[in-house]
């Protein structure tokens, strides 16, 4: 059965991964998760004994903070750069039809979601009428804010894998 959970909790933070970058999945509360299972499975209750709460809440607090933050990031992105509601609509969109390419077309996924947001804030400023030099800077700063959404969310996530490896060792 422990063999079975630790599996799990690693399928979790694999996941957890993918989610980070994928806007379908909430990729640092399924990493989270997967630690949270393994801590709390019967043969590492000794670790919890030893005091690794203030680990694991600070990691939920991070944890959650980052899943709150990073979806205002593309919208504070697009406003920063002069941009409008469409835009960040735009970029959302752009997102998603990235995301369903990405399974069409083989090799050419992380150009497509990165370029997705980009596009999706641009159209999505052209269609609401904004000129061109408008449309293009809203379009940078969405693309700059999921940038650093998904930095951070790789960033938590890797901590988490860390510190559920350091438990497993």
């Amino acid at each position: 059965m422990e063999l079975a959970i630790v599996i799990v909790g690693i399928i979790l933070i694999i996941v957890g991964f993918a989610g980070s970058i994928l806007p379908a999945l909430p990729g640092p509360p399924l990493a989270y998760g997967g630690l949270l299972l393994l801590l709390f499975n019967d043969i590492h209750k000794q670790t919890i004994a030893s005091g690794s709460y203030f680990w694991l809440i600070a990691l939920g607090i991070i944890t959650l903070f980052i899943t709150i933050v990073d979806y205002y990031m593309p919208i504070w992105g697009t406003k920063k750069f002069g941009g409008t509601k469409a835009g960040s609509k735009g970029s959302t969109i752009g997102l998603i039809v990235a995301v369903i390419l990405t399974f069409f077309t083989s090799g050419l996924g992380a150009i497509l979601i990165l370029a997705g947001p980009f596009v999706g804030a641009y159209i999505g400023e052209k269609q609401s009428g904004q000129p061109n030099n408008i449309a293009l800077r809203s379009a940078i700063g969405s693309f700059l804010g999921f940038i650093a959404g998904t930095f951070m969310k790789i960033i938590i996530v890797l901590i988490i894998a860390a510190y559920f490896t350091y438990i497993l060792i």
